[in-house]
């Protein structure tokens, strides 16, 4: 599995072709207990997470998410006077989009597929409302598309009985990551910057198995059109649970005419990877950059 990256006349792009991470959720785990837990040096740690997890099974689901839930509750993340939203520092978002896990197509293509793990993490989230639930999405490229993702989540909807909620409909998703990378896209060896020179190369191909999911500058454009459609959508939402759901925006933030482009486009955070990926934490000093 490969990640690289290329310049070009359109710009810092990358293509991969891993799957999941090979590290389990029990190691990010103890490293998040780890860098949250109260020292000396920081005696009051704030720094937020998303971890981003899959499962192919609402058992295997659970299981993670019981898991998180003991570091939370470790870390006092959702005891009584902690149970804002805001104020949570773990999050979950799950990753409904991978396009390189052979013979398991994106969930988020076909809800529903999806609907039985959407249904654990709504059950989860009833259980106890401090859980900020996410769910990180692949590009859509027509409008039925966004419109069934907005219903499909929408369905998830309620009426809480908390003393906060004050009668509102409340939804147990918080936000939309949009988007993740493109599937069956192809560079060839000649394409990349690299290291290695393409004469020394053993493939004609940029990763391999040759396929894998493009980002970066390339995909920017799509990117931007689904946060704004679905900021759209969800604006629109006569339900005050959808219309409270946030986007994260994300595809081909390298620069920052890239980030205002994303708040224009309606994202509430942005993030990179490409660009991080290639320049490290230089990245967030460029984004940053009048």
């Amino acid at each position: 599995m490969k990640v690289v990256f290329t310049q070009n006349n359109v710009g810092l792009s990358s293509l991969n072709s891993y799957g999941y991470s090979p590290h389990p959720l029990s190691m990010y785990l103890s490293w998040i207990e780890q860098i949250l837990t109260p020292s000396q040096i920081n005696p009051s740690p704030f720094k937020p997470f998303i971890i981003s997890i899959t499962a192919s099974d609402p058992t295997s689901l659970r299981s993670m998410i019981d898991a998180i839930q003991v570091l939370r509750t470790k870390l006092y993340d959702n005891n009584n006077e902690n149970s804002e939203r805001s104020r949570s520092r773990v999050a979950i978002e799950l990753n409904t989009s991978c396009p390189n896990i052979r013979n398991s197509p994106p969930a988020a293509y076909s809800f529903p597929t999806l609907l039985p793990l959407l249904h654990v993490l709504a059950d989860e989230y009833k259980k106890d409302e401090t859980l900020t639930i996410g769910l990180k999405l692949p590009p859509y490229v027509y409008r039925e598309q966004f419109v069934e993702v907005v219903d499909v989540v929408g369905g998830f909807s309620f009426q809480s009985s908390g003393n906060k909620a004050n009668g509102k409909t409340k939804n147990p998703f918080a936000f939309f990551t949009c988007t993740n990378t493109l599937g069956n896209s192809l560079l060839f060896a000649e394409q990349i910057t690299t290291a290695t020179p393409v004469s020394e190369s053993t493939s004609e191909f940029a990763v391999p198995p040759g396929l894998g999911g493009l980002a970066g500058e390339s995909i920017h454009a799509l990117s931007l059109g689904n946060v704004y459609t679905f900021v759209s959508l969800l604006r629109e939402a006569k339900d005050e649970g959808l219309a409270a759901i946030q986007v994260i925006g994300v595809g081909g933030v390298t620069s920052k005419a890239a980030v205002e482009r994303m708040r224009r486009a309606g994202a509430a955070v942005i993030g990179c990877a490409t660009l991080f990926g290639r320049k490290g934490v230089l990245a967030f000093e460029i984004l940053g950059k009048e």
